[in-house]
């Protein structure tokens, strides 16, 4: 099942793993640097379009980010 908060665990350790900042994440996905916060705090999630782009941007598949798989 679906979890913000799995998603936000999983987004900020591949965003930490390749030493990126949250802005250089943001800027990738065209938003403000709060919201990555906000979604590496599970507080909000993100668009369909932008799950690609950081998938494509880590090498993950949604379903590992989604928290659907291990």
């Amino acid at each position: 099942m679906f979890r913000k908060e799995i998603f936000g665990q999983r987004l900020l350790q591949a965003r930490k793993e390749n030493h990126e900042t949250q802005e250089q994440l943001a800027q990738l996905l065209g938003v403000g640097k709060s919201q990555i916060s906000e979604l590496e705090n599970g507080n909000t999630s993100t668009t369909l379009e932008k799950l690609v782009l950081i998938c494509e941007h880590y090498n993950v598949s949604s379903d590992y980010l989604l928290g659907l798989k291990d």
